[in-house]
């Protein structure tokens, strides 16, 4: 149902801004590898859209309209959009999986800080795990031990993308690194804006988010085994090459201030063919024990929202809508301050 034209905006925009997943999408066929693009683009271009600009209350409140609007099926008329309305027609897709990456975005905008592992978690499932739901709904798989180890790698590789960028995030005066964290190695974040070092408190807290990651990544596959068939090689892709990441910054010495981290594209190619080769071994091996584990307590909301069937069935509680009620008050309250 994607408009062919729309389509290739869409496949431009990831090809060259998310240069991982276009690498692991080419091993997706074409019916799941085609929303999919369309699916990212739309997430990329608005995480983009708060990211780039300078009014970023203004940038949040424009794309909750977007998405009344792709919602309504009368989207915004831009490829991104139109294409993701598409997507949410043929798919079912439930509201509260966008919602919640919308929620992500406005935290960005609000300027929050996390205080702990916890609260950190809990914005990598909106921004990150939520599209991992969002992936399972388009793949038609809504089993809910499948959905928990789809949020399990994306909760991975948003802890991987902190990792990466600590040294980029302070010089724009950004920090995801936990508060507590930080008050145990007595680093105020202010000081570490002004000097941004690759001090050793800083790389042991690096080394912990990529533990932590570490131990999502191996979480995440057991649910790879509950996807079509076709797609499995594309998600295994997806998760070596995110947490290929991961080992280059080990391999630096944890340093991702002074050094970004990043892959070649000949590591991709490896990657990329051991994943058809987990794929198809994995295809012969029993199910395993992990694939039962509950969900993190921070995406739980997001497996009961992915499993519902039509995307008009009603997902939030009423303290979840009430904060984010609250939350675009804010947002509105922020930009009328700025305009005025």
């Amino acid at each position: 149902m994607i408009d062919p034209r729309d389509l290739e905006h869409c496949r431009a925009a990831i090809r060259h801004g998310s240069l991982s997943f276009h690498t692991a999408s080419r091993l997706l066929p074409s019916e799941i590898r085609d929303p999919a693009l369309a699916l990212y683009a739309f997430c990329r271009l608005a995480d983009d859209a708060v990211d780039l600009h300078e009014e970023k209350a203004a940038a949040v409140l424009r794309l909750r309209d977007r998405l009344d609007l792709a919602y309504q099926g009368r989207p915004r008329n831009a490829p991104a959009d139109r294409a993701f309305a598409a997507v949410i027609a043929d798919h079912d897709m439930p509201r509260a999986l966008p919602e919640a990456l919308l929620e992500g975005l406005a935290w960005d905008a609000t300027g929050r800080r996390y205080a702990s592992l916890s609260d950190l978690r809990a914005y990598s499932a909106r921004v990150a795990a939520a599209v991992g739901a969002m992936m399972c709904v388009l793949m038609g798989v809504r089993d809910p031990h499948a959905l928990a180890r789809a949020c399990d790698l994306g909760v991975a590789m948003q802890l991987t993308n902190i990792a990466r960028d600590v040294g980029e995030d302070a010089r724009a005066r950004r920090i995801y690194l936990p508060a507590d964290w930080l008050a145990e190695a007595g680093i105020d974040p202010r000081s570490f804006f002004a000097d941004p070092l690759p001090t050793d408190p800083i790389r042991a807290m690096v080394r912990r988010l990529l533990r932590e990651a570490d131990g999502l990544y191996a979480r995440s596959e057991a649910g790879i085994a509950l996807l079509p068939r076709g797609a499995r090689p594309g998600i295994f892709a997806a998760r070596h090459i995110y947490a290929g990441i991961g080992g280059a910054i080990v391999r630096n010495g944890y340093d991702s201030v002074s050094w970004r981290g990043r892959t070649s594209r000949r590591q991709k190619v490896g990657w990329l063919g051991l994943s058809v080769g987990r794929a198809a071994f994995g295809s012969v091996m029993p199910r395993s024990a992990v694939l039962y584990a509950p969900p993190l307590p921070e995406t739980a909301f997001l497996v009961e929202a992915a499993a519902q069937r039509a995307p008009e069935v009603p997902t939030w509680g009423e303290g979840r809508a009430g904060a984010m009620i609250a939350l675009f008050a804010q947002l509105e309250a922020q930009d009328r301050a700025r305009a005025g």
